[in-house]
């Protein structure tokens, strides 16, 4: 059988998606996802997204993600944004969007080739000597360093990954450096992935939260530049943590095509 698939990208994050309204796929085929997101062997991908019905009435869509190696995962920030792209190709939705990833429902809003996703509320940001941690819908992990451009990111990411406390479970590792007021640089070893990737929409977050809450900037529109591309992050701070996150960059569809599966 031939399955037709779409190819999208967000500031490089690259994703496979496929329209499963009518419940072509089921979720447990692991060994296929793995193989479409293979780069050698498969499509190529950072991870895959399956576009389905809604479970409720006030929901355009539901999300499903799978990281490249073929399991469902934690939520993925530029998935979502290139979901709600998609959603809007397939008329499914028109500038807006509601609906529900593995973290809970979402919104986005469509402006100007832009996709403004509202990411889940922040209330906790555990501070440590040498890094911060965060779940932003996934796990996060951020610690600064200099000379980003020369960092070993892919060594060392994985050593975090998969030492003390994350161990099996693993933590996504952002290393970031400032540039200015208000802007920073991000490169990120992803779980699921397990190398470095373009971009890594959760961790954008995670890293523009964290700036704040050490007083790294004031700013609650904050700039992150990814080696894939630059995101915005607006977030308003209360006396609850951080709410009203929005992540915003753009989402672009690469290519469509089909393969036997």
């Amino acid at each position: 059988m031939m399955l037709t698939f779409y190819k999208y990208q967000g500031t490089g994050n690259d994703f496979v998606i496929i329209d499963n309204r009518q419940s072509i796929l089921t979720k447990n085929d692991t060994k296929l996802f793995a193989r479409l997101c293979d780069r050698k062997f498969g499509i190529g991908a950072d991870g895959l997204m399956l576009l389905e019905l809604p479970n409720n009435e006030q929901d355009d869509f539901t999300m499903v993600y799978f990281n490249a190696d073929g399991k469902e995962s934690s939520m993925c920030g530029n998935g979502g944004r290139c979901l709600v792209a998609f959603a809007a190709y397939l008329g499914v939705i028109s500038d807006t969007a509601t609906f529900t990833a593995i973290d809970g429902p979402h919104k986005a809003t469509i402006k100007k080739d832009l996709v403004h996703l509202q990411m889940q509320n922040v209330s906790l940001i555990e501070k440590f000597d040498t890094h911060l941690f965060l779940d932003t819908g996934s796990p996060h992990h951020v610690t600064m360093v200099r000379e980003l451009a020369n960092y070993d990111v892919k060594n060392i990411g994985r050593k975090i990954r998969n030492g003390a406390p994350y161990f099996e479970k693993g933590s996504n590792v952002n290393f970031v450096e400032k540039k200015q007021d208000g802007v920073f640089d991000v490169r990120t070893y992803e779980r699921g992935v397990e190398d470095e990737t373009l971009s890594c929409g959760t961790g954008v977050t995670a890293v523009a939260l964290s700036m704040h809450a050490t007083n790294l900037t004031d700013r609650q529109e904050v700039v992150v530049n990814t080696l894939g591309g630059e995101l915005k992050v607006t977030f308003q701070e209360t006396e609850n943590g951080y709410e009203n996150i929005f992540l915003i960059g753009p989402a672009k569809q690469v290519f469509k095509g089909e393969i036997e599966w």
